[in-house]
């Protein structure tokens, strides 16, 4: 007796869209571009922000650059902000070479990036699933979402972006996989997804979400032989080999979170237990989960930063947190419970837990209670839940397509004038942190930013008064302190000033910066001997500092210390062959001992004060 054979199964294709013979893909995509540039267009006008944007772009000598062999090198070499993501800075490098310090520009690129991520999505989830107008909405809202704001209207978040593409691509190739599984068609999803890592390792997850595509839309978990009644027993081995077809990508995955803690440990961005401690964490979490959805139905009180409780001492009161544990425990079992007959409504579900997990504050990056831009690829999941969902919840009203296009037309218009209204919030650092302090309560991170725009300004009495403010709330941030130091100075007030730079290092002893400013500060007040032990105190911690070199030759000068002087300016031209200032003060040196010299000029006090802030 022969048995019969059982061909393998394929996924099925889609059926022909007929809509398309009205309405084809790419005029959708045109009213998703329109629906995106309308939004955000208006970024052309901002400027940088001092919230991340020098570190990223601004202040960074390396991208300054442009694209250079040499700015490759260390993009893929450098551990700088705490982060691996060669990509990502080759991107800033990219605009820089292009467009200069042309900040507009710098966004306009963001936007542009945003605005294909929001048609590929669409691309690709019309071509898994088969619906354009779900697929359209789910992108639609992905696009004008005012949670995503922060991700498109700040420069720094560029690797958000980027990092979206590659995965968005991996989706796509990973489709063309799943319909003829081969080797030549897994290579792009791998591909995909190493350029995504190395954009930004939030990508972690993909291999997770795939496996969700694989159970819907795609459909891969059904056994071979579906023509009998199946047993749960019959789906574990289905279950194995989708998992383990997925292993390089779950090694990649672990390569890239080994690789991330250890740039953020040795950056100083992770907090340690005594910091933050694991039950306030774990607090946090919980309630963040909660906190997002709400922000997703309601959109309001969005700000560049939220405290987390901890930092501020502020206990998340206990009933939040039961309350939160509830919600999520009884959406979790409707998901799932779901999951046979609407398995969209579990994926959608699962996809949004599961994407949250690297940065829902389990380990501690940063001092933020949550932020929006973190959402940008976990709020895909909850925009599938509810584009497949709402129709389906309604698909015996009579009109329901009436009521789909009217009450779909009416949430995109709401979120579109939501999220205008958030971006022009970022035009300027002025504008975009005293938001912040109004929106939000104990958020000492905004006044001192707030702070140093108004001392950029000139504004330096305001920036005390805010400084001061931030202080009372967190005692012993050195930023802060390091800060009002600098308006002080600026004031005249030396002697103030050294008192906040004391704190400074007091609270960071090798603040290299802080110390150098304590040599200025004294020098200015004639202390010459206190200011070179200050100068010379920086240069052990940051000894290839050209302008503290320099200083440092100047208050020895001063004292008559002409050959001590001359070594020290020698130094700074060393490490910076063009550094006028310090060529001349050499030729005075050496004027003063009766050597040869081509030009004089007289010792003045040290020169301008390193400013900083956060």
């Amino acid at each position: 007796m022969s048995s019969k054979r059982v061909k393998p199964r394929k996924i099925p294709i889609p059926p022909k869209r007929t809509i398309a013979r009205y309405i084809p893909w790419y005029l959708v995509a045109v009213v998703l571009a329109i629906l995106v540039l309308s939004v955000y267009w208006q970024v052309g006008g901002h400027a940088f922000t001092n919230f991340d944007d020098g570190t990223y772009v601004s202040e960074n000598p390396p991208v300054l650059r442009g694209l250079t062999l040499e700015g490759a090198s260390w993009a893929f070499t450098t551990f700088h902000a705490a982060n691996w993501h060669p990509l990502t800075w080759l991107s800033h490098m990219l605009d820089v070479q292009l467009f200069g310090l042309s900040a507009g520009w710098h966004h306009r690129m963001n936007v542009l990036y945003h605005l294909v991520n929001t048609i590929l999505l669409f691309l690709v989830l019309w071509r898994m699933t088969g619906g354009i107008w779900q697929s359209a909405f789910v992108a639609a809202l992905f696009g004008v979402h005012p949670l995503h704001v922060e991700s498109v209207a700040w420069v720094a978040e560029r690797k958000d972006l980027l990092s979206t593409l590659f995965w968005v691509l991996a989706m796509g190739a990973y489709l063309r996989y799943a319909r003829r599984p081969g080797i030549g068609r897994y290579l792009p999803v791998t591909a995909a997804f190493a350029l995504g890592l190395m954009c930004k390792p939030m990508l972690v997850t993909l291999p997770f979400v795939l496996l969700l595509l694989d159970w819907w839309p795609l459909g891969r978990f059904k056994p071979t032989d579906s023509s009998v009644p199946q047993s749960l027993r019959d789906y574990v081995p289905v279950f194995i080999r989708l998992v383990w077809e997925k292993v390089p990508l779950l090694v990649m995955s672990a390569i890239s979170c080994a690789i991330t803690y250890l740039a953020q440990a040795k950056g100083g961005a992770v907090l340690q237990f005594e910091h933050i401690p694991f039950a306030s964490r774990i607090s946090n979490a919980i309630v963040s989960y909660v906190v997002y959805l709400w922000k997703t139905a309601w959109p309001s009180s969005l700000a560049v930063f939220y405290p987390h409780p901890a930092i501020i001492h502020a206990n998340v009161p206990a009933w939040e947190i039961a309350g939160a544990i509830l919600l999520l425990c009884g959406l979790s079992v409707i998901a799932l419970r779901e999951g046979h007959r609407r398995p969209y409504l579990a994926v959608g579900w699962l996809w949004y837990l599961g994407t949250l997990v690297p940065v829902i504050g389990l380990v501690q990056v940063g001092m933020q209670a949550l932020a929006d831009r973190y959402t940008y690829v976990p709020l895909i999941g909850i925009f599938i839940a509810v584009a497949w969902g709402v129709p389906e919840a309604i698909s015996r009203w009579n009109f329901r397509r009436l009521a789909l296009g009217v009450l779909g037309g009416a949430v995109l218009l709401a979120l579109s004038v939501d999220a205008w209204t958030q971006v022009n919030y970022w035009r300027d650092n002025v504008t975009l942190f005293s938001r912040a302090v109004a929106i939000t309560d104990r958020n000492w991170l905004a006044m001192n930013n707030l702070a140093m725009s108004y001392d950029k300004l000139g504004q330096h009495q305001h920036a005390i008064g805010y400084l001061q403010e931030a202080l009372q709330i967190t005692p012993n941030d050195t930023d802060a302190w390091y800060n009002l130091g600098m308006s002080y100075s600026k004031l005249g007030q030396q002697q103030q000033a050294i008192i906040s730079y004391r704190e400074s290092v007091r609270i960071k002893p090798d603040h290299a910066e802080a110390l150098y400013n304590l040599g200025v500060s004294y020098s200015k007040l004639g202390q010459y001997q206190h200011a070179i032990g200050y100068l010379q105190e920086a240069l052990r911690i940051k000894p290839d500092d050209a302008e503290t070199w320099n200083n440092l030759g100047v208050c020895c000068g001063i004292l008559g210390q002409h050959q001590q002087a001359i070594g020290y300016f020698q130094e700074a031209i060393r490490i910076k062959p063009d550094f006028t200032e310090a060529r001349n003060n050499l030729i005075t040196a050496n004027g003063k001992l009766g050597q040869p010299q081509q030009e004089i000029r007289t010792h003045g006090t040290p020169g301008k004060k390193k400013g900083s802030s956060r």
